[in-house]
């Protein structure tokens, strides 16, 4: 059975990229991607997806809100969570973290270093 990443961000131009790269990367791999939160929430519900990669900021739910209803659903699926932000004056990385989540990337970043993120949680 394939194993599907769901990648989640508003911003469509960072999603199209993350798609192309990941597909042409990690052939083996079902790269699913949405911008917004309430989609991806959906697609999670179905219990098929394998990892969550999703935006801190978002529009109709923000990334710690996605985290934690994933987490509701699927204890056990491996969330990456990436923020463009230097400062979280909201500090959603600290509450993430406090709840679980051990995975954050700091945009912009080294596309091979996501690619080796996924593959070490989906072993």
């Amino acid at each position: 059975m394939v194993k599907k990443i769901l990648v989640v961000d508003d911003d469509v131009d960072i999603i199209n990229y993350l798609h192309k790269e990941l597909v042409k990367r990690l052939p083996d791999l079902e790269v699913i991607t949405t911008n917004s939160g309430l989609t991806a929430l959906s697609n999670i519900l179905t219990g098929l997806i394998d990892l969550l990669i999703t935006d801190i900021a978002m529009p109709d739910i923000d990334g710690y809100e996605l985290f934690l209803r994933a987490r509701e659903i699927n204890d056990n699926l491996p969330v990456i969570m990436m923020t463009g932000f230097g400062y979280d004056p909201n500090h959603v990385v600290v509450n993430a973290r406090k709840s679980g989540l051990d995975e954050v990337i700091f945009k912009p970043f080294e596309i091979d270093f996501l690619v080796n993120m996924i593959k070490e949680k989906l072993k």
